[in-house]
């Protein structure tokens, strides 16, 4: 009975053995297999990558941002001398053109204040003489000046200031990186040489 007892000790002992030896196994499958998927969620960083710099909201440089901050006053004054201009002229097509001015330039000037802020750049202050003269004729009040005369004060002054926002704009297109703002300066430039025209032919008849 001891031999018999000893055989079925030792039986059990061996299946436990065994037992063990399949569960390490598998367990050491299983873990195998865990560090092969382990490395799958590593694409998912240059995806974000990719992604933000796609957006042409966030590709810009350096020239972008002084652009957008030199025009958003430049801007401001030419709304506040078309605004004036409006009030003041006798001319229908000085009323026309300075309309226009105010119509065009103030969804850019919002535009170009929206994409400084999406990029965390300072905005520029509001330029002096805005709500008054606007820089037109240089404190001269309009006041003082007959409609042919003002009419004319305008149309000189303002192709000046049309003439630097050109000129600020092709600076825009040859240093500038971010596509929305030089879409702007496209269409600065194309709106402005094409007023710089019609006010140098309005000169002629007033």
């Amino acid at each position: 009975m001891g031999l018999e007892r000893r055989r079925l000790i030792n039986l059990r002992i061996h299946r436990v053995v065994g037992m063990l030896a399949v569960a390490v196994t598998a367990w050491g499958l299983l873990a195998g297999c865990g560090s092969k998927t382990t490395p799958n969620p590593a694409p998912t960083p240059p995806r974000a990558t990719s992604s933000a710099a796609a957006n042409p909201q966030q590709q810009h440089n350096q020239a972008d941002i002084v652009f957008l901050q030199n025009m958003i006053p430049h801007q401001a004054r030419a709304i506040a001398m078309s605004q004036m201009a409006s009030n003041q002229t006798t001319s229908p097509q000085v009323k026309d053109l300075a309309t226009r001015i105010t119509t065009e330039q103030s969804p850019q000037t919002q535009q170009m204040s929206d994409l400084l802020t999406a990029w965390g750049a300072p905005l520029p202050a509001t330029p002096a003489g805005i709500g008054t003269m606007g820089g037109l004729g240089h404190g001269q009040a309009p006041a003082t000046m007959g409609g042919t005369g003002f009419d004319r004060m305008f149309l000189q002054t303002m192709i000046v200031h049309h003439q630097d926002a050109v000129t600020m704009s092709q600076t825009e297109l040859t240093l500038g990186s971010n596509p929305a703002t030089r879409n702007l300066a496209q269409q600065i430039i194309s709106a402005q040489q094409a007023q710089i025209s019609e006010m140098q032919a309005l000169l002629q008849v007033i």
